[in-house]
Order: structure tokens, then C-alpha cells, then sequence
């Protein structure tokens, strides 16, 4: 029988405070740039997130209905990259089909679609009654 994992026995554990924060930081921005630069679906999000957040910005609403749209945003971009980790996850087992595979995808796929979905919903609520005002 293996002896019970101990945290000592994980490499990556041993950062701790400000050393910890900065590689965690630095995790995370190769994760943007490899999002970036390999995920298509990213860039086009990306580029939605960027054109539209001006817009709330100067849309005459509450700040806090700017930051529900400014966050639905975000939103869609975080499960991106969830359903994109997925993906790598599983390419990296194997690119042979498998029916498993193709649900794990097709399940972050559907959570994409839903964050959209929700962010599309949020943007016409909140814009709606200010077209009507025109």
C-alpha cells in the first residue's frame, strides 16, 4: 500500500508569501498569452471584452450596472479559459476520440455558451430601456 500524500512530497508547494504571489502572477500571465495566442475563441472574446467595455463605461447608468456589464464580461472570459484548460487537459491524454473526451468538451463548451448567453442577456436589459428613451 503507497504511504498517505504529504504536501512536503509536491515540488510546486514550497513557495511561500511574496515568492509565492509572484510565481502565481507569472503562472498567470503565460496562461493569458498562451490563451492568446492559441485559443481563437479567446481572441475573438477578447476583443468583444475590449469593445464593449468602453461602452459601458460611458453609458449614462449606475456604476453599478456598469460593473455587472463590465463583469459579465470578465465572466466569459474566466470560463474560456476553464473550458480551454479542459481542452488541453484532454489533448494531452490522448487525440484518439473518445466519447468521454468529446463530453468533457462539449460540456465547457456549453458553459461558454451559457456565460454569452447570460452576458447578452444582461447587455440588453441594461441597454434596452435606454434605446427605448431615444
Amino acid at each position: 500500500m503507497n504511504a498517505p500524500y504529504h504536501i512536503d512530497q509536491n515540488p510546486h508547494k514550497g513557495n511561500r508569501g511574496l515568492a509565492r504571489a509572484w510565481h502565481a502572477a507569472k503562472n498567470s500571465w503565460c496562461g493569458l498569452v498562451y490563451a492568446f495566442m492559441e485559443e481563437s475563441a479567446f481572441r475573438q472574446e477578447l476583443t468583444l471584452f475590449a469593445l464593449l467595455t468602453p461602452i459601458a463605461c460611458l453609458l449614462p447608468i449606475s456604476l453599478l450596472e456598469k460593473a455587472l456589464l463590465v463583469s459579465s464580461l470578465v465572466m466569459v472570459l474566466v470560463i474560456e479559459l476553464l473550458n480551454s484548460s479542459v481542452e488541453a487537459a484532454i489533448d494531452r491524454i490522448s487525440f484518439e476520440h473518445h466519447d468521454l473526451s468529446k463530453r468533457a468538451k462539449d460540456f465547457g463548451s456549453a458553459a461558454v455558451m451559457l456565460a454569452l448567453l447570460v452576458a447578452a442577456l444582461l447587455w440588453a436589459a441594461v441597454c434596452a430601456p435606454l434605446a427605448l428613451n431615444i
